[in-house]
C-alpha cells in the first residue's frame, strides 16, 4: 500500500479516536486547567489525537492518484507477525507484572517486549528504551500525578 494511503487511513483513524475520546470525556466533569475534573485528561488527549490525525492525513495529500491506483493493484505485503506478537505480549506482561510486581517491573517488561517487535532493535536498545520509560512512568504517574499504583509490590 502506498504511503499516502496509509497516511489517510492512519490519520483518519487517529482523528476518529480523538473525536470519540472527546465525546466520551464530556460525559464527565471536565473542569478547568487549575481544577481538572475526571474528563479533562481524556478531552485533552482527544484533542491532541484529532489534531495529529489531521496532520498525518494532510501529509498524504502530496502523492499522485496514479501511484495510488498502481499500488492498490500490487500484491499485499506479508504481515509483520513478530511486531504483532510482541505488542500483544507486552500488554499481557503489563497486566501480569502490574498485578504482581508493581509499576516499575510492569513498565519495564511491557516496553522491553514491545521494543523487541522491531527487527532493527537490539537487546541493548530495548533495554535502554525500557529503562528510560521506567524513569518517565515513575516521574509522571507515581510522582507528578500520584497515581495509586505502587512502584513495587510482591504478590
Amino acid at each position: 500500500m502506498k504511503q499516502h494511503i496509509k497516511d489517510y487511513i492512519g490519520g483518519g483513524l487517529m482523528f476518529l479516536i480523538g473525536i470519540a475520546a472527546i465525546i466520551q470525556s464530556i460525559q464527565y466533569k471536565v473542569g478547568s486547567l487549575s481544577e481538572m475534573g475526571s474528563g479533562f485528561f481524556p478531552a485533552a488527549l482527544g484533542v491532541v489525537l484529532a489534531l495529529i490525525g489531521i496532520a498525518i492525513a494532510l501529509r498524504g495529500r502530496n502523492d499522485s492518484i496514479g501511484e495510488t491506483i498502481n499500488q492498490m493493484t500490487a500484491p499485499a505485503s506479508r504481515p509483520q507477525w513478530r511486531g504483532w506478537i510482541c505488542i500483544l505480549l507486552s500488554v499481557i506482561a503489563f497486566v501480569v507484572f502490574g498485578e504482581y510486581g508493581g509499576l516499575v517491573p510492569a513498565t519495564f517488561a511491557s516496553v522491553f517486549i514491545a521494543a523487541l517487535g522491531d527487527r532493527q532493535n537490539s537487546l541493548l536498545n530495548a533495554f535502554v528504551v525500557a529503562l528510560g520509560m521506567v524513569v518517565v512512568a515513575t516521574v509522571v504517574f507515581w510522582w507528578a500525578l500520584q497515581v495509586q499504583f505502587p512502584l513495587f509490590s510482591w504478590g
